[in-house]
């Protein structure tokens, strides 16, 4: 498992790249990455997004290890930035590695609800009228009770 949460970008073709060599007798890799999006109603500058190094950290590895033991995977990869992003940044990247392709990707969507909804990040929304903190959204969670 390698589960990093960073302020630097990070190149995604390398990442993945380098994920998919370090396998062995996977027959699938999965592989999501999140992007910050502008907002519909108002031009996003920049997101801001905090956390408490620690807690993230050990929070981020006990889920990997929670898709390991539900899911027969061979690796997990997770990275997650920090700090001022702009749209059109990579903000998160999820990989999954299996046998088996249902696997692999059954384990990306549970480490991606998770992400979105449960991991400890705390995002804050700069726009042309202000800053505000991100709520949680029922759709969010819903999606965790399938799990």
């Amino acid at each position: 498992m390698d589960i990093r949460v960073q302020e630097a970008a990070f190149d995604l073709g390398t990442e993945a790249n380098g994920f998919v060599a370090r396998q062995s007798r996977m027959g699938a890799v999965v592989t999501f990455t999140g992007i910050v999006r502008d907002l519909d109603d108002t031009k996003l500058r920049a997101m801001q997004i905090e956390h408490y190094p620690g807690m993230t950290q050990k929070a981020l590895e006990k889920i990997a290890q929670e898709a390991r033991d539900r899911w027969n995977l061979g690796d997990v990869l997770i990275i997650h930035r920090y700090g001022k992003l702009t749209p059109d940044e990579v903000i998160m990247m999820v990989a999954t590695a299996a046998r088996h392709r249902a696997d692999a990707f059954q384990a990306a969507e549970f480490l991606m609800d998770f992400l979105k909804s449960r991991a400890p990040f705390w995002k804050k929304e700069v726009t042309e009228a202000g800053a505000d903190w991100v709520a949680a959204r029922d759709a969010d969670e819903d999606a965790l009770t399938r799990w």
